[in-house]
């Protein structure tokens, strides 16, 4: 079975650094696109980071210059280094994998995403 797990999250101040790992299993994710998304209580999922199998990546402008998307095929994990941390930095974080169409960070809501598979997410709280 298919299946996605965070790790990484936790609390930081404002400026300080966090890193979340994603662990793929029971499906070959090496040739599909895979992401970070996030959301924040009371707001829409967005999508924050994708990188394509190539290694090719996309971000968020919230989040461009301050976090980097990073994949390893051979263990079948992405990572999220965040930098910089801000407070509306905090929310769920998700992994994602597979949806079809573009590796790509779309706003708004995009159907697609919801098709590919998902793991249960893991917090980051940044306090000011």
């Amino acid at each position: 079975q298919a299946q996605l797990v965070e790790s990484g999250g936790g609390s930081v101040q404002a400026g300080g650094s966090l890193r979340l790992s994603c662990t793929a299993s029971g499906y070959s994710y090496r040739r599909v696109c895979m992401g970070w998304f996030r959301q924040r209580p009371g707001e829409e999922r967005e999508a924050v980071a994708a990188i394509a199998s190539d290694g090719v990546a996309a971000y968020a402008d919230s989040v461009k210059g301050r976090f980097i998307i990073s994949r390893d095929n051979l263990k079948t994990t992405i990572d999220l280094q965040m930098n910089s941390l801000k407070p509306e930095d905090t929310a769920m974080y998700y992994c994602a994998a597979g949806w079809p169409g573009p590796c790509v960070v779309r706003i708004g809501p995009y159907g697609a995403y919801d098709r590919g598979v998902w793991g249960q997410g893991t917090q980051v709280t940044v306090s000011s």
